[in-house]
């Protein structure tokens, strides 16, 4: 029988930050995939090579792993004192689903080389030499991303020295701040400002699996924090240590669940799976010496505290970017468990030890009405373009769902 040829459409894939993604300007998807829903889905699965049981993504462009399981579409803004619209999508691996619920910090890193070089930013506001600065609305959630992007000799400078723990090679350094990044909810919840619940910290009970201390706070993604030490970890664990362990994994997504339900985000926990890119799970400890996945020595007092994190049920390689905002962020309010874990005391800015390396977040929050808020978060990735022309699809893809 006839088949027919499959779709051709614009693409970059690019590395931002330890993530990398495929990248399209909403203008060059096909007619059904530029509004929300099951043709845009289907598409954006597909690219990737989703839902696959075999959990490699042989037959797309995805890497098997939630931090390359990812596609971006960059519009032109659609907010005044804004340069581009960036929407996220988190797609599932081994089931039929992108998750639109939250932001990839690290991604964000690519979003304004991507709009400057897509011509997307007007050109008036790009030097010749010197730095960009491209003002993102963050779709997803709603929020102001301003990203200072090297340029020389009128093109988005991608190489350099800077060197960023989790990626091999070094490149041009992106700062990106993050403009008040909490997501305060709406109603009852706005009421307790970046903490859900209205408390620093809680007792989360979870059936089956025990009772933990935890931060749960809504700054850069929905996160909740624990002690490492509650969970039986020191803190310096690499992946195998916990992907390694069905038990765990499915501890951690019990928890995630629960903790779930208590910030407000689901109703009841078999919500969670159709919620799978928020919140967090996050555990911390005091510093002490490690070693991390490259096998570089890390000394106690090169960091402040010591962070591990899951993302889509499995621990992330290094740290994702809207992770660290909430890190900055609890760890410079005292009270909370990654406050107290960095050792108390007054901070603008934190350096957490994670499995590939270090990472230094700098965040600026303030107590207003009794209820405390962040104003910014700021901290530095790299970009590059790894590929650019077109992706192939079948067509009949957009009849997905």
């Amino acid at each position: 029988m006839p088949h027919a040829p499959q779709l051709r459409i614009a693409a970059t894939y690019m590395r931002g930050g330890t993530s990398k993604g495929v990248f399209f300007r909403l203008q060059d998807l096909p007619a059904a995939a530029q509004v929300p829903g099951a043709a845009r889905d289907g598409l954006l699965m597909r690219v990737i090579g989703s839902p696959d049981p075999y959990g490699k993504h042989t037959d797309g462009m995805g890497g098997a792993t939630s931090s390359t399981s990812k596609c971006v579409i960059i519009s032109e803004a659609s907010v005044p004192d804004h340069d581009v619209d960036y929407l996220y999508g988190q797609v599932s691996i081994d089931t039929a689903f992108v998750d639109w619920s939250g932001n990839c910090g690290n991604l964000s890193a690519a979003v304004g080389p991507f709009a400057i070089s897509a011509g997307l930013v007007d050109a008036s506001r790009v030097p010749r030499d010197g730095i960009a600065t491209v003002r993102i609305w963050q779709a997803n959630i709603g929020k102001t991303i301003v990203a200072h992007v090297p340029v020389t000799d009128g093109q988005v400078q991608e190489t350099g020295d800077f060197e960023l723990d989790g990626v091999t090679f070094p490149a041009a350094e992106i700062q990106l701040e993050f403009i008040d990044p909490a997501d305060e909810g709406e109603g009852d919840d706005a009421a307790n400002g970046i903490f859900p619940t209205g408390n620093l910290v809680d007792d989360l009970d979870v059936p089956g699996v025990g009772s933990f201390k935890a931060t749960m706070i809504n700054a850069g993604i929905p996160t909740i924090f624990l002690n490492a030490a509650d969970l039986g970890y020191s803190g310096a664990e690499l992946q195998d240590a916990i992907n390694g362990d069905p038990q765990a994994l499915a501890r951690f997504e019990a928890i995630r669940a629960r903790g779930a339900v208590r910030m407000g985000l689901i109703d009841s926990v078999e919500q969670a799976a159709t919620r799978q890119h928020t919140p967090k799970v996050a555990f911390v400890a005091p510093p002490a010496d490690h070693v991390t996945s490259s096998g570089k020595r890390i000394a106690a007092g090169d960091v402040d505290l010591l962070v591990r994190a899951l993302s889509m049920g499995k621990l992330h390689h290094a740290m994702m970017g809207t992770a660290a905002v909430a890190i900055g962020t609890a760890a410079s309010i005292p009270g909370t468990l990654v406050h107290a874990a960095a050792g108390g005391g007054q901070r603008d800015a934190v350096r957490f030890g994670h499995p590939s390396g270090t990472l230094r977040v700098g965040a600026q929050a303030v107590r207003v009405d009794g209820q405390w808020t962040v104003t910014k978060a700021v901290m530095s990735r790299s970009a590059r373009v790894l590929m650019e022309g077109a992706v192939r699809v079948p067509a009949e893809t957009l009849q997905y769902g």
